[in-house]
């Protein structure tokens, strides 16, 4: 069964390629409906990469400064609080979104920032972790702004990624694995997990779907850690 027309027509608009100042107004019209849509697809990356990241840290995670990209409405904030991290950043291009993040009170610290075109409003190797969940995807978020990721993260620090596997997504993760695979043989990080989930959330059309009556797409998550900076070297 699938999700109902209007839900499907909302995750449609967004991720229908359209120019950055369009599809921020979507998300700002979307922002009050999102979190009940996002349920009826049964969305259950915020619950799995907060899970995946906080496995990843040897010790308990509640001084650890995370900073949350495209946090949206505070979904992957709640899951990480659940799991002790209390030293909360967000930023998202959406003013909608970002209202309803701040009335979480889960956040220190919101910001508006449109990640690709410009810079995240942080100094060099500022936070022991950086999500980024479910933006990573076509007409979203580009795979150009890793290394900007990169650069707020401490070395030793966390990166938590997600995309999406269904087929009108398949160019982008390859693209994206590119890149990600780039920057490892660059060694400016090394992987820690990369994790298939088949029930991803609810597919919005069979052609969605990665196999065919399941009624599912799936999706990847991706922990990477952030290599110390090697030294210049002499002479």
């Amino acid at each position: 069964m699938q999700p109902a027309a209007g839900v499907r027509e909302r995750v449609a608009a967004v991720h229908g390629g359209a120019e950055l100042s369009e599809l921020l107004r979507l998300y700002d019209g979307w922002a009050g409906r999102y979190e009940q849509d996002v349920a009826a697809l049964e969305y259950r990356a915020p619950y799995l990469a907060a899970a995946s990241l906080a496995f990843a840290f040897s010790s308990p995670p509640a001084e650890a400064r995370v900073l949350d990209v495209a946090c949206g409405t505070g979904l992957v904030a709640r899951e990480l609080y659940r799991r002790g991290f209390r030293r909360l950043h967000g930023v998202d291009g959406s003013a909608g979104m970002l209202e309803l993040a701040r009335g979480t009170g889960l956040y220190r610290q919101l910001q508006r920032c449109e990640l690709g075109r410009e810079p995240l409003p942080a100094p060099a190797e500022h936070y022991d972790a950086v999500t980024l969940v479910g933006a990573l995807g076509e007409g979203q978020v580009p795979s150009s702004a890793l290394p900007e990721l990169l650069r707020v993260t401490r070395a030793g620090g966390f990166l938590c990624l997600t995309t999406r596997s269904n087929p009108s997504n398949r160019r982008y993760r390859a693209e994206l694995e590119a890149a990600l695979q780039q920057l490892e043989q660059k060694g400016a990080w090394q992987r820690v997990l990369v994790q298939e989930v088949p029930r991803w959330e609810r597919a919005t059309s069979e052609e969605e779907e990665n196999v065919r009556g399941s009624g599912y797409i799936s999706g990847v998550i991706y922990i990477y850690r952030k290599c110390p900076v090697p030294p210049p070297e002499e002479g």
